[in-house]
């Protein structure tokens, strides 16, 4: 338990750590490889285990700010790539790059995103309610987003992902609710520490697995992994920056927070459902989107400390 609440306290940092140590072991990567779908049921496990009912309902007691949040969250990310990638032609100059900009876009928000929100010193409770409500919504929008942009370019059924994002989604509800009623809401409380710690393991197998082939696919071609590179790290800046600006009257917690989980996408999830139906190009790029997603939070946190006034702080 020790190694544990101290593994949990490392916050961004061990994020960032697990990323590089993913990189460096593909041969575990590849052994970790059948067990991605477990990994993020339990990621979602954890999630729905520490929803704190008391802030949920704080922040549901405005609800119409809170549906606008979670109509940015869930539709205007995969509006807007997949309208941009389409002018661009993007499915018939590279169909694989667009396969993955796409499912990116769609899925819900990170199961970590509201613990590194709150390590950030942003509005975590806000950040947890956008995941929750986000990823209740996946199964209903992605079947459609799938449906008006992807159609036969990915080789996926709409109807099939959405009803094994059900299925998955409603079982993790399931394990979490029996264990928090077994447990105790203290309890959790008292070790969140210690889940910090196995959300960080958790993520490592998740992790380790997509960085399985990523050497071997970049020295294959060292220019496209470069490019899609700079693309991953531009469009979590882009999109940070405008979420950010559309909801600056906000505040400064409340918008950067729903800016942060904007570009906090769960590719876990869509992997979870369509990983043996993707070919490894889309692998390639979601390995990629990974050092956006892990290495933002380190490298924003002294920018948003410095601009942010915590409640509470002198």
């Amino acid at each position: 338990m020790n190694a544990l609440r101290w593994l949990g306290r490392q916050g961004t940092r061990a994020i960032a750590g697990i990323v590089l140590l993913a990189v460096v072991t593909p041969a575990m990567g590849a052994a970790l490889q059948p067990f991605v779908s477990e990994a993020v049921f339990v990621l979602l496990c954890i999630a729905f285990l520490r929803v704190d009912a008391v802030a949920l309902s704080t922040q549901l007691g405005r609800p119409g700010r809170l549906v606008v949040a979670l109509a940015w969250v869930s539709l205007v990310p995969p509006l807007l790539v997949g309208s941009v990638c389409l002018a661009l032609g993007l499915p018939a100059l590279a169909p694989a790059l667009f396969v993955g900009l796409m499912l990116q876009s769609m899925a819900s928000p990170m199961t970590s995103s509201p613990a590194l929100a709150a390590l950030m010193g942003l509005d975590a409770t806000l950040a947890l309610l956008l995941l929750v409500g986000s990823t209740a919504l996946v199964p209903l929008t992605v079947p459609l987003f799938a449906e008006v942009f992807l159609g036969p370019v990915s080789g996926l059924s709409p109807g099939q992902l959405g009803l094994r994002l059900l299925g998955l989604l409603a079982g993790a509800l399931v394990v979490a609710g029996v264990v928090r009623r077994w447990v105790g809401p203290a309890a959790i409380q008292r070790h969140a520490e210690a889940l910090n710690g196995i959300s960080v393991m958790i993520l490592f197998i998740f992790v380790s697995a997509m960085m399985a082939g990523f050497v071997e696919q970049f020295l294959a071609d060292p220019w496209r992994g470069v490019r899609w590179a700079g693309l991953s790290f531009a469009l979590s800046l882009v999109m940070m920056g405008l979420t950010a600006w559309a909801f600056r009257h906000t505040g400064q917690r409340q918008a950067l927070a729903l800016a942060f989980v904007t570009t906090q996408r769960n590719m876990g999830l869509m992997l979870a459902v369509a990983g043996t139906s993707l070919e490894p190009a889309v692998w390639f790029y979601f390995a990629i989107a990974q050092f956006p997603i892990y290495l933002l939070p380190q490298l924003l946190q002294p920018l948003v400390r410095r601009w942010v006034v915590v409640p509470g702080s002198v």
